[in-house]
């Protein structure tokens, strides 16, 4: 799905994502990644949300964000929840959602200035 033309001003957008990934900026990333309005780690974790580890989640910690995205790809699955407890228990919001709204989730939050942290398992 393409989105529509979106104000780049405010950092790192989502211009598209599906089955062949997902287009920041005009640069397709092909595995999942952690994106802010600032910065992009890439390629990061697994294949699967089973896969999901606490470690996985550790550089999304460093970046020190109001609100985690967790795009889990075409379905949303939820990872065992001792994976996100440390995340929680900090005081940081965890959503949970397939890849399509975890995408269009960060972008809104990054409109409204939101410290936003999205980690995105392709779909």
């Amino acid at each position: 799905m393409r989105f529509t033309e979106a104000d780049k001003s405010s950092g790192f957008l989502i211009e598209a994502y599906g089955d062949g990934g997902i287009q920041v900026n005009g640069h397709p990333y092909a595995q999942g990644l952690i994106l802010t309005p600032q910065r992009i780690i890439a390629p990061w974790g697994p294949h699967s949300p089973p896969e999901l580890t606490p470690e996985h989640l550790e550089p999304l910690l460093e970046l020190a964000p109001q609100v985690v995205v967790l795009g889990t790809g075409s379905s949303q699955m939820f990872p065992d929840p001792g994976v996100y407890f440390d995340v929680m228990s900090r005081g940081i919001g965890f959503e949970i959602m397939d890849t399509g709204a975890a995408c269009r989730t960060y972008n809104i939050l990054v409109s409204e200035g939101r410290r936003v942290a999205a980690a995105l398992l392709c779909c």
